[in-house]
């Protein structure tokens, strides 16, 4: 008679992290400020106001954005400013920077706010591999915040896991 075939992985402490279940739905967009000033490097106020006023904003309803500048430009600080107090209200969230600065920003704050006290003491793996543009600082975000509490921390899935942080035994 043969054996019976247990998974041991599912019927261990073992608990897996994936940072995709916190992954923020929503369109990103990028602004590129250089559209409104002359030649793409040199800011008039006056020009710029006035494309700023006549731009159609509504179209980042609900967007996440990222503000930067693609040319050497110097750009004062208040023409961001200008950008962000049209978006405000319209974007979710609007960050100075690139697409993976927004998505590091984004992954920050929900970590931040992330209570992981139900793996207080268990072995953990943060699951690797994700479909979606989960930026490498948010594993580093979540390795800090879960080895605070995690007897153990893991990275990929539970067949091949790297071991990544052990607690010492006191």
């Amino acid at each position: 008679m043969a054996e019976e075939i247990i998974n041991r992985v599912a019927s261990s402490k073992l608990k897996t992290f994936d940072l995709e279940d916190f992954y923020p739905a929503g369109q990103r967009s990028v602004i590129d400020i250089s559209q409104w000033l002359m030649e793409g490097i040199v800011l008039v106020e006056s020009r710029f106001r006035e494309s700023i006023k006549t731009t159609d904003f509504t179209a980042y309803q609900d967007h996440y954005v990222a503000i930067n500048c693609s040319t050497d430009a110097i750009i004062p600080q208040w023409a961001w400013m200008l950008l962000q107090s049209q978006l405000t209200g319209v974007a979710k969230k609007v960050v100075y920077g690139s697409l993976e600065d927004l998505e590091t920003i984004l992954h920050q704050e929900i970590i931040n706010d992330l209570d992981v006290s139900e793996f207080e003491g268990l072995p953990v793996i943060i699951k690797g591999c994700s479909n979606k543009p989960v930026p490498i600082s948010a594993y580093m975000m979540i390795t800090e915040k879960l080895q605070k509490v995690a007897r153990s921390v893991m990275y990929g899935e539970a067949c091949s896991s790297v071991p990544v942080f052990k607690k010492k035994k006191n």
